[in-house]
């Protein structure tokens, strides 16, 4: 999903004293908040929309889902990631940025 292009639609909301504050200074507070607002799109569950809470027949997909996945923590970075049962080899993101020596033999 592409967040950014495509005709523009102004949208307003409510803030409180503190949050207007806080903002005062911001050289473009359009930029910010839409910057802000796509982060947090980006990063929310793709289930749950960022709710937390999975509707019953999503937690029925999850389900199936999950009989052959599972939540693992990282060792590397300590965050949480998806693990699926079925691959022979679980690849990590997290790459040594020197090349390992090889032995020669």
């Amino acid at each position: 999903m592409s967040l950014s292009g495509g005709k523009s639609e102004v949208i307003s909301f409510k803030v409180n004293d503190s949050l207007r504050e806080a903002m005062n200074g911001l050289p473009n507070r359009s930029d910010f908040i839409r910057n802000a607002v796509v982060a947090a799109l980006e990063s929310s569950c793709p289930l749950c929309k960022g709710t937390g809470v999975l509707s019953p027949r999503q937690k029925k997909h999850w389900d199936e889902f999950a009989e052959d996945h599972r939540v693992k923590e990282c060792r590397q970075c300590h965050e949480f990631h998806l693990v699926c049962d079925k691959r022979s080899v679980v690849r990590s993101r997290h790459r040594s940025k020197r090349p390992r020596a090889r032995a020669r033999g």
